[in-house]
């Protein structure tokens, strides 16, 4: 008997009652899913955003390392397309003159001196990937300047480093720690889980209490007291592996309790009588069987859980408990953002919270979409 569209909540009217009747579940959640317009142009945005990760020096102007301290603080220069009303893409020239009330050097915008701005041009050479080395870069200066004297977007450091290039790597970092963060503890909060709830006993009990242990001490200050130990010495990699390990031991409780309830409520269906039956080992039972049945409901909650894990090591990094300099996230860049006196002298300091603030969104609206197409009973 085909199956109604009015008995599939969330499901379009377009969509044939035959279509219903033989398709799959992956296939339901996706026809929900993209109803849900919010949460198609976040998925839309996340993409972009770890494009842009992956892309980051190409994406970047000057090699983010650059510093030169007299071309500190410098203001952001926006891009101009038109010059006379003519196709010209350029920025204006900075000039700096120091003020006679607070002595401070200040920029402004000398326009008399066109920077050309070129786009798929060479500058630093890098490597793409980490794989093959190349000079090509999305935007760049024509002529006789050079993109780390005269080009930029977002502004200066106080050491006078580039802060759109160092944004693009930063990002890089700060999304790279979510993810992975969020790889280990859902194989911790599967496994643990499914071992919980498939045994239950002692095994049971065992777990849940370790569970309870670690649910009832305060985070930030754990973290805070263990991102603190780490040895000074340790190299940026050994940190970003450290921090991203602290970070998942201490995330994976909530998955690990909703994989042990649905754990309990399966163990006693047929389907999984009949594979101990027929000889099947625990883990293939785990994995194969009971797993699958509700794979969608773990992607909504990894997707919520991921900006927890990027909130977290930026602000780890922005108090100097997380990942150091030379490290470049979204944390550290913050880092000079931490006075007043950035936010009334210097305010394009505050510009890596903007992705911040997006990536979270858009993680957020995207796992409530995940999760209302989940869910067979949402409307």
């Amino acid at each position: 008997m085909a199956i109604s569209e009015a008995g599939l909540p969330g499901v379009s009217g377009n969509i044939s009652e035959d279509r219903v009747s033989v398709a799959s579940q992956r296939q339901l959640i996706w026809w929900r899913f993209r109803k849900h317009r919010l949460a198609m142009v976040s998925g839309v945005v996340i993409l972009l955003f770890y494009l842009a990760a992956l892309g980051a020096d190409f994406l970047a102007t000057t090699d983010p390392e650059f510093s030169n301290a007299i071309l500190n603080l410098m203001p952001p220069q926006p891009i101009k397309l038109l010059d006379n009303g003519q196709w010209s893409p350029h920025v204006c020239a900075l000039t700096g003159q120091r003020d006679l009330q607070t002595y401070q050097k200040v920029y402004k915008p000398d326009c008399t001196i066109k920077v050309p701005i070129l786009f798929f041009t060479t500058g630093y050479t890098y490597r793409f990937l980490g794989l093959f080395p190349t000079t090509r870069h999305l935007i760049g200066v024509g002529g006789e300047y050079k993109s780390e004297a005269t080009l930029f977007l977002l502004g200066t450091d106080v050491q006078g480093r580039d802060l759109w290039s160092r944004l693009m790597l930063g990002t890089r970092v700060s999304l790279s720690v979510g993810l992975a963060g969020v790889g280990l503890s859902l194989v911790l909060g599967i496994i643990l889980g499914g071992l919980s709830g498939y045994y239950g006993g002692a095994i049971d009990m065992l777990i849940q209490r370790v569970l309870e242990i670690m649910r009832a001490v305060p985070t930030i200050p754990l973290w805070m007291g263990l991102a603190a130990a780490l040895p000074r010495h340790w190299s940026v990699l050994q940190v970003y592996f450290a921090i991203t390990i602290i970070l998942a031991l201490f995330a994976w409780t909530d998955l690990a309790r909703v994989v042990r309830g649905r754990f309990l409520a399966l163990r006693e269906e047929d389907f999984v009588a009949a594979a101990m039956l027929a000889g099947a080992n625990p883990w293939r039972i785990i994995f194969a069987h009971m797993l699958p049945s509700f794979y969608s409901h773990i992607i909504a909650a990894v997707t919520l859980a991921i900006p927890a894990m990027i909130v977290s090591e930026t602000s780890l990094s922005f108090l100097g408990l997380g990942l150091r300099p030379p490290a470049i996230s979204w944390g550290t860049l913050l880092q000079a953002a931490q006075n007043i006196q950035s936010v009334a002298i210097t305010p394009w300091l505050l510009l890596p919270a903007v992705p911040v603030i997006i990536a979270i969104l858009a993680f957020n609206f995207l796992g409530d979409g995940l999760r209302d197409a989940a869910d067979p009973y949402s409307n």
